[in-house]
């Protein structure tokens, strides 16, 4: 083994990684007191929204991969709240927009995270629900250490949030003041709002009932009723540069109720890969292992030209299929599209040089539909009033966090995503992708301490695709956690933050571990990149035809021979590709040993085991 930047952790009782280490210490607090993975990961999901603001929020959505101890498979909790009942493409056309915005009030969706974590608890948990909610409360009420990166986007929202946002002002600006890294930040609304739940709850007869009352209070009650009012009576600034009321209402909260679905999968070798649907962009992994299948994949060195030209090429015909084919709609033909006989039409398309086109299939002969492909610089900034700030991407910053909102002035600070995988000691396993809800994307709604997801602006508003706006269905995520079974056996349990990124980062993480013979540390640490080469989950919606961002950490000789390929490279910093957390569980002579490990870049992922 060589140098990595901490030991892969082993150990027998149980493991929890995440993307901040105060939730990887608080779900192994809930391990230790006898409880089970889906009781910690709950537990450290909650204390992300508080301790990672930027990244996820109470107002925010996590789709969660829950495989039961023993179960043949897993199972799906989808947390990914839906559009509202408003929400149609002749309203926002009517608005004089052809793009959903990606701030503001206009894209929210019903925020599912609560709904997910809740469901997560009751069917499958052991744990209180004040267990599980204590140590969000305590870290929202007494405080804690603000990491730098928080502190960075707080300072650079400033002029928006106190033009615009008073709200947000009032809970990150406190005293008029941006806090300082490293100082402990309050937020005292979000406490109180858990504490009145537990108070309303605790006369409930039993548990689940205890949990119950919880949901109807979110989702039937005061809080719905506040997000209608925030929605009905807030005209909001958004990066269209005007302003707009939501649509979110207490009846779109009330009609929400988590889906429970099955997992889609693809086998690959003795490997079973577990993914949310095509809701998701989960299958973008499972289309391009079968497009590797029959590759040299598994005998070329992962700092090679070879294996980046064949990574990125096999990325750009997954995700292409991604943009014609995925949405939340009966009418995905994911079947075809997870088929090792579509694979094999599709792999011939991949040449020796770069590809700088689109190309979707056509599943079952089916005539592919995409939407406007917009060149990175080619869409110009909509009138923004004395330079106002607004949120956008910036695809040439590889050295920050990837793939979600950034803050473009003077600089860029973007939003991202959290991870959460969790193992236990009688073998369940869970891994969760909250994200949405940042304070940096919409105001905080007063008394309720949080602000509310912008997940709509993954909707098209052109008609035809799947992925089209229409009322009350789920957005196309990029929220993408993964489950791989080893054997028949569930073995490994990871994910990461990072967009449009999230699978093509699971996937280097997989051949390294399964070709490469790579620890789950050593296949975190490799050097990682990423391509560009598709339309923008994220507003402005922009493609950067035939990108690839490579960390420095790549030799010399692999930059320039891509580049001889056709590739247009950029050199990021040599620590700046993927988040990744990741636990796995195998049995060695009828006992076993827990494995996990941890993303370090950013400073701030860290797993626990013992």
């Amino acid at each position: 083994m060589g140098f990595t930047t901490r030991p892969e952790l082993r150990g027998t009782f149980g493991a929890v990684s995440s993307t901040h280490w105060l939730a990887s210490a608080v779900g192994m607090s809930i391990l230790e007191k006898g409880h089970t993975a889906f009781d910690a990961a709950v537990a450290a999901g909650f204390v992300l929204q508080v301790v990672e603001p930027h990244l996820n929020g109470p107002g925010g959505e996590v789709p969660i991969i829950v495989t039961p101890a023993g179960a043949d498979e897993p199972i799906v909790i989808s947390g990914q709240g839906p559009s509202p009942a408003k929400a149609t493409i002749a309203y926002f056309r009517k608005l004089g927009l052809d793009i959903i915005p990606g701030t503001g009030l206009l894209p929210a969706c019903v925020p599912g995270a609560f709904g997910a974590w809740l469901t997560l608890l009751r069917d499958h948990g052991s744990a209180e629900l004040e267990e599980v909610l204590a140590p969000a409360i305590h870290y929202a009420e007494n405080g804690h250490p603000l990491v730098p990166r928080i502190a960075n986007t707080i300072a650079t929202m400033r002029e928006l949030f106190t033009t615009h946002w008073p709200s947000s002002a009032d809970v990150y600006l406190p005293n008029g003041e941006a806090p300082e890294a490293g100082k402990l930040f309050r937020n005292p609304q979000i406490a109180a709002l858990y504490g009145r739940i537990l108070e309303e709850a605790k006369t409930a007869p039993s548990r689940e009932a205890r949990i119950n009352a919880a949901l109807d209070f979110w989702y039937r009650g005061p809080v719905a009723e506040r997000i209608e009012e925030f929605c009905a009576t807030e005209s909001v600034w958004d990066v269209s540069g005007r302003h707009h009321k939501g649509l979110l209402t207490a009846d779109d909260m009330a009609a929400f109720k988590p889906e429970i679905e099955k997992p889609v999968s693809v086998a690959y070798g003795e490997y079973q890969v577990f993914k949310c649907g095509a809701w998701s962009q989960g299958p973008v992994l499972l289309q391009m292992l079968q497009l590797l299948a029959d590759t040299e994949i598994a005998r070329l060195d992962p700092l090679s030209p070879d294996f980046v030209h064949l990574a990125v090429e096999s990325a750009k015909l997954a995700m292409a299929d991604r943009e014609a084919w995925y949405g939340d709609s009966p009418e995905v033909p994911l079947g075809t599209l997870l088929s090792s006989s579509y694979a094999a039409e599709r792999r011939a398309l991949i040449g020796e040089t770069a590809s700088m086109e689109v190309r979707p299939g056509s599943p079952d002969g089916r005539r592919p539909i995409l939407p406007p492909l917009m060149e990175v610089g080619t869409i110009p900034q909509p009138g923004l009033g004395g330079g106002e700030p607004t949120v956008a991407r910036d695809r040439q910053l590889p050295n920050d966090s990837q793939g979600e909102p950034s803050l473009n002035k003077e600089g860029a600070q973007r939003g991202d995503t959290c991870q959460v995988s969790a193992v236990d000691r009688w073998g369940n396993m869970v891994s969760a992708t909250p994200s949405g809800g940042w304070l940096q994307s919409s105001p905080v709604i007063p008394g309720l301490g949080f602000s509310l997801t912008t997940r709509g602006q993954m909707f098209w508003l052109e008609e035809g695709l799947n992925s089209s706006l229409k009322p009350r269905v789920r957005p196309r995520t990029t929220l993408t956690p993964s489950t791989v079974h080893r054997g028949g056996v569930p073995y490994l349990a990871f994910g990461t933050p990072g967009g449009d990124q999230q699978d093509q980062w699971q996937l280097l993480m997989l051949l390294r571990h399964i070709h490469g013979g790579m620890n789950l540390q050593e296949a975190i640490d490799a050097p990682a990149f990423h391509t560009d080469h598709l339309p923008s989950s994220f507003w402005p919606r922009e493609i950067s035809f035939g990108s690839v961002t490579l960390e420095a950490r790549f030799p010399g000789e692999t930059v320039e021979e891509l580049r001889r390929r056709g590739h247009v490279v950029t050199v990021g910093d040599p620590w700046s590709e993927g988040r990744l957390s990741a636990v796995a569980r195998e049995m060695d002579r009828g006992s076993q040993i827990i494995k996990a490990g941890a993303n370090p870049r950013g400073m701030q992922g860290y797993a626990v085991a013992r």
